[in-house]
């Protein structure tokens, strides 16, 4: 009975440590946010030649996880506003859009 009950127990926390753990935005260290974030601001310039080029917006399939949230938010608003027409200018909104919704502090 004993052996049994181990066993059970083995596989129930066997089971518990395969399951993905929650990745919120909340439990990344800032440094890993502003990482994410450079990232993301490589998909706001690519937005801007797409729209520049008269390419239609594609939006990202939101699955619940930051990373697509935010790049939509960044593609409709650089759609949305003409008045960002530069590289420069995508780069450094897109950045300070998702520094912004990460909660970096001073993100950069």
């Amino acid at each position: 009975m004993k052996r049994l009950c181990l066993t059970m127990i083995c596989a129930l926390l066997g089971i518990l440590a395969w399951l993905p753990a929650g990745h919120a935005a909340d439990d990344m260290p800032d440094a890993e946010k502003m990482r994410f974030c450079k990232r993301i601001r490589d998909h706001a310039i690519q937005t801007l030649y797409n729209r520049d080029g008269g390419s239609p917006m594609r939006l990202y399939e939101e699955d619940g996880s930051n990373g697509p949230r935010i790049i939509n938010v960044i593609i409709r608003r650089i759609y949305e506003d003409r008045g960002i027409a530069t590289p420069k200018q995508a780069e450094d909104f897109g950045l300070a859009t998702c520094n912004q919704m990460m909660g970096v502090a001073g993100g950069g």
